[in-house]
């Protein structure tokens, strides 16, 4: 049978498991990267499980989200990922080199393997012919320690790309199309794999941009072929001994298919606040724009910024914008300070920021009360900006800066600007501020400030859950509604007994405070519950609060991994009528548990009401077992030392 890139990818890596048989299978990760947001507890739960060093092929630390130094948290934090990393033999990427797969992409991609990330926009790097999937913090250890990742076998996706991108229409208009056809749900459950004419026209960084995004698709992860356009990069790079080609077998086989002319995009918009709510610029009309951010994991290449400069020379910004640009990584940065682009930027009255994600996580520049601002970035989430009343619209990297120029949201094709330059033969290549680990780390001190707090954990399952509904909400609740991300909240990422204090803080700011009158327990939601950030900070903060269990419509894949891995056992309505007949406070019990989990339903009683209803368990044998043991941590170990459970 012709076979598709991802699976004959993920063939070649496959430890555990049969793609004929089984539906979970265990695969080789070859490199990892965390960030500092998720690092400190990954590195945490690493230096648990009591090994010397890691045994990938190379893993990355970076340092691109916790940037602000209000207070000495965020200093710690680095210092700690840096003395860690440098003992267990893992890169360090230094606070300024830029952000964790703008960074990658340049400097450590590699076609064919597979890369388990810390963070939910990883898929990047599938722009080059990876398998790069985004991951919780314990998952990623457990792969630095040597431990297959375990995914269930997604169905692929073949998206069919044809003709040609019209000037002032780009790739970031191909994954809003992309995301307005399939919807934040629509990708669960699947990999995206892009073929078709139209891949000879799109550069890596465009291939990035559509990968990174694909992430808001709810997708296990996307990929493009590793052909000439990923040689070009390379060979730019300095690195044209590690491109390799890959593609697909003609007449390859897919689950299903959709087919994109490129020649038909328009300038396209994601309007508040969700990534899939996309329309076509000039039917949103020209609203007045407050803020204009450019930047961000998603549009923060050389390739975009060159383009901005291009638009912004010998224009300035309107006079009720403001306008923050944050390139993606040191080497862009430079390169535009070299070539006299930064200057064009700057002299437009833009602000410069460094290379890190900044506002894209709430780090810095919120917009102002009820603002309309206009981001390249991938999400727009309500309150992910720091600011509730603020309307977020997501755009390409032409629809902000023409946009900044006119003071309101505008069709950039109205702007008559050719690009020129856009790609170089060579790179300015710089790897000063990428620290090698200690050959010998045994001696290495690891250095961990006072705001470096344990992790929760959790004890083991016993046979039967008792306790409230102590959380009701809606559908598509996602990981920034359960654990906010600000920059009042970022610093305290390795301290989860105060980040729980502000648990679901946007939704209901008393939840925290009921969840500890009411020791625990469980939380009803809708559909896609837990979308977005990889973050297992919002299966943790539950967790130390007392949630037993969660029951919703359906799940987002790494939230409900995450949950699984802390032992909190996620449940899906095996009715969904049932969700409206429930109330806060009702209180639930769930018996015989231990026997019933392998059988993919559970009995549970409201107590308060006085009737049952059934929920489904969408579980692996495996999964069952980490949940019997109360977290994959306490699994892990068990297995360890030879124990059954």
């Amino acid at each position: 049978m012709a076979e598709n890139l991802f699976y004959k990818i993920l063939k070649k890596h496959l430890v555990e498991g049969n793609l004929s048989t089984n539906n979970s299978v265990g695969i080789k990760i070859d490199q990892t990267l965390t960030q500092d947001s998720t690092g400190t507890m990954a590195y945490l739960q690493l230096e648990a499980m009591g090994i010397d060093k890691v045994k990938t092929k190379k893993s990355v630390a970076f340092v691109d989200h916790n940037m602000l130094q209000q207070g000495f948290e965020n200093a710690d934090d680095h210092k700690y990922i840096q003395t860690v990393a440098d003992k267990y033999g893992v890169y360090f990427s230094r606070p300024g080199n830029g952000i964790c797969h703008q960074v990658f992409l340049e400097r450590f991609s590699t076609p064919g393997d597979t890369l388990l990330g810390s963070d939910s926009h990883t898929p990047t790097a599938g722009g080059v012919g990876m398998i790069a999937i985004g991951a919780g913090g314990l998952d990623v250890a457990l792969a630095m320690a040597g431990g297959a990742y375990y995914i269930n076998k997604p169905k692929v996706c073949k998206v069919n790309l044809i003709g040609k991108l019209n000037n002032m229409v780009s790739s970031k208009d191909i994954i809003l199309e992309v995301l307005r056809k399939v919807s934040v749900k629509g990708g669960v459950g699947k990999v995206f794999e892009y073929c078709g004419e139209s891949l000879k026209y799109l550069s890596v960084p465009q291939r990035a941009t559509i990968t990174n995004m694909g992430a808001e698709l709810g997708a296990t992860t996307s990929i493009f072929p590793s052909d000439e356009k990923t040689l070009e990069f390379f060979k730019a790079q300095g690195r044209g001994d590690e491109w390799l080609e890959l593609k697909a077998d003609e007449n390859a086989t897919y689950d299903e298919e959709i087919t994109i002319d490129l020649s038909q995009l328009k300038p396209l918009a994601a309007i508040p606040h969700s990534p899939d709510n996309v329309d076509e610029v000039e039917n949103i009309g020209e609203i007045k724009v407050d803020q204009v951010a450019i930047g961000s994991c998603t549009n923060s290449s050389y390739e975009d910024l060159m383009k901005v400069a291009q638009i912004l020379k010998g224009h300035k910004i309107h006079k009720d914008v403001n306008l923050v640009i944050a390139p993606g990584s040191r080497q862009v940065m430079e390169m535009l300070a070299r070539n006299g682009a930064l200057a064009d930027i700057i002299s437009s009255g833009a602000r410069i920021l460094e290379n890190s994600c900044g506002p894209c996580i709430g780090m810095g520049q919120s917009p102002g009360t009820n603002a309309v601002s206009l981001r390249t970035f991938n999400r727009n989430f309500y309150g992910r900006s720091g600011t509730l009343s603020a309307n977020v619209y997501l755009v390409s990297p032409e629809v902000a800066a023409v946009s900044a120029i006119y003071g309101k949201l505008t069709d950039p094709r109205k702007f008559d600007v050719k690009f020129e330059n856009l790609t170089v033969d060579k790179f300015l290549i710089d790897d000063s501020m990428i620290v090698k680990p200690s050959i010998d780390g045994e001696n290495v001190e690891v250095i961990r400030g006072p705001n470096i707090k344990p992790f929760p954990v959790n004890t083991e399952l016993g046979e039967v859950l008792q306790g409230k509904i102590i959380l009701k909400v809606e559908d598509n609740i996602t990981t920034d509604h359960i654990m906010p991300s600000d920059s009042k909240l970022l610093p305290f990422r390795s301290n989860i007994p105060h980040l729980s204090n502000y648990c679901f803080n946007t939704i209901d700011t008393q939840f925290p405070k009921r969840a500890k009158e009411n020791d625990g327990g469980f939380i009803v939601g809708g559909e896609n519950y837990g979308q977005g950030s990889s973050r297992e900070h919002a299966a943790l903060a539950p967790l130390y609060l007392g949630v037993k269990g969660v029951i919703v419509k359906s799940f987002a894949r790494i939230h409900k991994a995450n949950l699984i891995n802390s032992g909190i056992i996620p449940m899906e309505f095996l009715d969904a009528k049932d969700y409206e007949k429930l109330d806060l406070l009702d209180k639930f019990e769930i018996v015989d548990i231990l026997d019933n989990l392998n059988s993919k339903e559970l009995e549970v009683k409201n107590i308060t009401k006085e009737n049952s209803f059934k929920v489904k368990l969408d579980l692996s044998s495996k999964e069952v077992e980490i949940l019997k043991a109360g977290g994959k941590l306490k699994y892990t170990k068990i297995k360890t030392e030879g124990k059954l459970i």
